[in-house]
């Protein structure tokens, strides 16, 4: 079996910048030029003075997003590439050294499974990817 895609979900705990939204945007573009993906639109909302941001990277190979919490240093990372190229792991870790922290979580999923059989794909197993 080979994995299409990869997807990321993450915590970093003692990040900073996490009430700028010019911090974390230039954090998630610099995620997706390490992951080798192609931005196709990014939108961020930011919740008031003092409280965090929302942020989504539409990706061509799917997508980055991130949930900040300013006032506990934390924030949520989600990252699911897929392709040859793409590069999940370099885009967490490109996150971290913009905002700083470690992560404290990490779960990495492999997405839509292929099943090849004699040098040939054979099906796509969604299920296959479950893990509990």
């Amino acid at each position: 079996m080979t994995a299409l895609g990869l997807h990321l979900i993450a915590d970093i705990a003692g990040a900073h910048s996490l009430d700028d939204c010019a911090a974390i945007e230039t954090a998630l573009r610099a995620a997706a030029q390490a992951a080798h993906v192609t931005v196709l639109d990014l939108r961020l909302h930011h919740f008031g003075e003092g409280s965090g941001v929302t942020g989504v990277v539409l990706l061509a190979e799917s997508h980055i997003s991130i949930h900040t919490w300013p006032e506990h240093a934390l924030a949520a990372i989600d990252i699911f590439v897929c392709g040859p190229h793409a590069n999940a792991e370099a885009a967490l870790d490109e996150i971290t050294r913009h905002l700083g922290g470690e992560v404290v979580i990490r779960h990495a999923i492999p997405r839509l499974t292929m099943h090849i059989k004699d040098g040939q794909e054979a099906t796509v197993d969604v299920t296959a990817t479950v893990q509990r």
